[in-house]
């Protein structure tokens, strides 16, 4: 479809897949700080104002894989449009809610919308460009990305010291219009030539059902306790419903997820990476601010210009990190991101209460290093392990695999990290470096294996090689 399309129109349509892609990564962060101005403005608990967040990601999760079978069926443009519409929509109303309720709604609407963007939007810049730029492009749409992570925390605060927090969502909506814009006209339809094709209903239910338990378990069970009746029945009900949801889709003539799809070596080492990514930085942000703030004495302003080279780096170092893959495969360079982020991690794992500034950033780069050789490649990896019909269900089996990396990455570093403290008994800056210390060390870890099994499966599977001719059948 790339050589169909000319050269203006397909730098046109990435800006705006780049501006709508760069407003969801942006959510993930900027809604963070104005959580104090929601709070104090809807008068709602801290426990209320979490689920902004928490509703966010949960949709996104369980809807990914869906959004990407939706592509699939009705096209990818259409899904495009829709998910940009939605996405507006969804952030009028968050911007206009009066309560938190409506606020926590929107917010899993908004979440659905940007799983319909972020399995389409590789897609559509990987179709619109030839094989000798498609690097270069996806780069340049994973450093837009990384772009929205970094403004994030300093955008949040600026905005809602200036305008309030509705400004927050509110600022989605006329950028989001443009993005539109741009897209409009220079996208060609991207429907499947096979007109036959449905979607898998009852697959689509249990899993939108079955992963936000899985979400809620692991983000509660060790609140709860694990042999509580609350955490029990919890996950015989999610062992319940995806069991369901496994024997459907065995059986299902088009299943929403073809589960063929994990005997694919190069899929399953692709999902691999992306997992230990997710699993590094969610647990990571959680954990630096805590250093900074609580160690190096930084107000929220300070984290946030602190934070800032880790994520401006990793946007830096994505157009490079495509070039890189263009000349040499995936594999090397998702091996070199994992290996940064070790060393990140160990870096870290070796502060102290008067480590220098420089080694703080130092360790901070390396992540940034690590993230940016890593988001781009570990979606080309996952695209390109299956025929292209396959692309968008790839793309969001991935990305559901990525976040559920995630919800594990935070929810076992705070755990590592609340064991080592709460041995100590009183809480101070030594037994706030221990529990830290030990956090990074699981993520050390978690790194060089993930290294590890991407080197062994690409070594037996041959991730050079051109995508693999399964049809998923």
């Amino acid at each position: 479809m790339s050589s169909a399309i000319k050269t203006h129109s397909r730098w046109l349509a990435l800006g705006g897949i780049s501006i709508a892609s760069f407003l969801g990564c942006i959510d993930f962060t900027i809604v963070n700080t104005a959580i104090p101005a929601i709070q104090t403005e809807l008068n709602a608990s801290i426990d209320q104002s979490q689920w902004v967040v928490t509703m966010f990601v949960m949709a996104l999760c369980s809807f990914m894989v869906a959004a990407g079978r939706l592509a699939d069926v009705y096209g990818r443009r259409g899904a495009l449009y829709t998910g940009m519409l939605v996405f507006a929509l969804a952030s009028l109303g968050a911007g206009l809610s009066t309560s938190i309720g409506m606020l926590i709604a929107w917010r899993f609407v908004q979440g659905l919308a940007c799983a319909v963007l972020y399995t389409t939007s590789a897609n559509l810049v990987a179709d619109a460009f030839a094989p000798r730029q498609r690097g270069m492009a996806l780069g340049l749409l994973f450093a837009a990305n990384g772009l929205g992570l970094a403004a994030g925390p300093v955008a949040g605060g600026l905005l809602v010291a200036a305008w309030g927090w509705r400004s927050v969502f509110l600022l989605n909506v006329p950028l989001i219009v443009l993005a539109f814009a741009l897209c409009l006209g220079q996208l060609q339809a991207s429907r499947p030539p096979a007109t036959t094709q449905k979607l898998d209903i009852p697959g689509l239910l249990l899993l939108m059902l079955g992963i936000p338990g899985l979400l809620l378990l692991i983000s509660h069970a060790g609140e709860w306790g694990w042999g509580s009746v609350q955490t029990l029945l919890l996950a015989g009900g999610t062992a319940v419903l995806l069991g369901l949801f496994i024997r459907i889709e065995l059986r299902s003539e088009q299943p929403l997820v073809n589960l063929g799809i994990f005997t694919n070596r190069r899929f399953i080492a692709a999902s691999m990476a992306t997992f230990c990514l997710a699993f590094f930085y969610c647990a990571a942000f959680f954990l630096m601010p805590l250093y900074l703030g609580l160690i190096r004495g930084q107000d929220s302003a300070g984290i946030g210009w602190m934070l800032l080279p880790t994520t401006l780096v990793m946007a830096a170092v994505s157009p490079l990190a495509g070039r890189l893959v263009d000349r040499y495969t995936t594999t090397p360079v998702l091996i070199a991101g994992l290996l940064f982020l070790a060393l990140s991690a160990l870096i870290q794992s070796r502060f102290t209460l008067n480590s220098d500034l420089s080694t703080v950033l130092l360790a901070f780069a390396c992540m940034g290093i690590g993230w940016g050789c890593m988001l781009g490649p570990s979606t080309m990896a996952a695209l390109s392990s299956v025929p292209e019909q396959l692309g968008a269900v790839a793309m969001g089996t991935s990305w559901t695999l990525h976040n559920l990396g995630g919800a594990l990455g935070v929810t076992i570093a705070t755990a590592l990290y609340t064991s080592v403290t709460s041995s100590a008994g009183v809480w101070t800056q030594v037994v706030f470096l221990s529990g830290f210390q030990a956090a990074m060390g699981l993520l050390v870890g978690v790194s060089l294996a993930g290294g590890l099994a991407v080197l062994a499966l690409s070594r037996r599977s041959g991730m050079t090689a051109p995508a693999q001719t399964w049809s998923g059948k």
